[in-house]
């Protein structure tokens, strides 16, 4: 499948022209949140008395990222959803770049996928301690447009990592048709992870589609309850990978602030890639 074209990631202000230096290495770790803006939600009859938040900026949304940037600085790679660029509910902020900011990840970079008269610009974002090699911006098919899938590489096009990260529709059949133009785009990524709030369960038909259809795998392990985040019910977010980067210690983070709680997961890249001062290199 042809991509949209590459696009370059943005460098946080104080990444002073180069990534910082680690030792050379192949485990990164990575996390993926939907973080509903920065908005709070206590119980489902908040979305009713608070629905302001989705339209309107407060304070309180500026001391939800700072606690989200805190919970994110031990990870490499964080993929974001409805995370706003800039309008009047995140008082015009980039929250991807604001959250790249305070928890110091030397690059970032966003994909806007729906934007609401300047009242609201839901995207989905990428915060990194490495840098990519190419960003590509992917826009989902559906009836209703307004989703998309990014995905950040990095290293070379064969061996490289990619990664995706996705918020898919609320139905079925949209799920589907959204997986199946997914499923294209990872033939051509050996070492591949798909992170998001995929809106479904591990064992939902299009999960499994996408099992039966692609070489991704869920990590070893029960998927942990994520949505809501108050008292989670749902396995709804998830992290797949290729099986040659053989994760560990998936888990959901204890970290009350969206409405979903975020995943994290490890990763071994395969011993012909390394992590160092330059990247990933394979």
């Amino acid at each position: 499948m042809e991509g949209s074209a590459p696009t370059r990631p943005t460098r946080g202000p104080g990444s002073a022209g180069s990534a910082p230096a680690r030792k050379v290495a192949r485990r990164l770790r990575l996390a993926s949140f939907n973080i509903q803006a920065g908005a709070s939600v206590r119980n489902f009859r908040e979305y009713v008395t608070r629905g302001w938040q989705h339209v309107l900026p407060h304070h309180t949304k500026r001391t939800n990222l700072g606690l989200i940037a805190d919970a994110l600085v031990p990870f490499d790679i964080v993929g974001l959803q409805e995370a706003d660029g800039g309008s009047l509910r995140s008082s015009f902020n980039n929250q991807t770049e604001t959250l790249a900011e305070a928890a110091e990840f030397p690059f970032w970079t966003h994909q806007s996928n729906r934007r609401m008269a300047g009242v609201a610009e839901s995207s989905n974002g990428v915060l990194s301690r490495l840098e990519p090699t190419a960003v590509y911006d992917h826009k989902l098919p559906g009836r209703i447009g307004g989703r998309g899938v990014l995905e950040v590489r990095y290293g070379n096009v064969t061996h490289g990592l990619h990664v995706f990260v996705a918020h898919l529709s609320l139905t079925p059949a949209a799920r589907r048709i959204q997986l199946g133009f997914i499923a294209e785009l990872l033939e051509a990524a050996p070492n591949a992870v798909l992170m998001g709030d995929l809106n479904c369960t591990a064992d939902s038909p299009e999960m499994c589609w996408l099992l039966d259809h692609s070489a991704l795998t869920f990590p070893a392990g029960t998927a942990p309850l994520t949505f809501p985040s108050w008292q989670p019910q749902r396995a709804i977010d998830h992290i797949l990978v290729s099986p040659n980067l053989r994760p560990r210690k998936l888990r959901a983070l204890p970290i009350d602030v969206s409405d979903h709680l975020p995943l994290a997961v490890d990763i071994l890249l395969p011993a012909r890639c390394s992590i160092d001062a330059t990247g990933v290199s394979c």
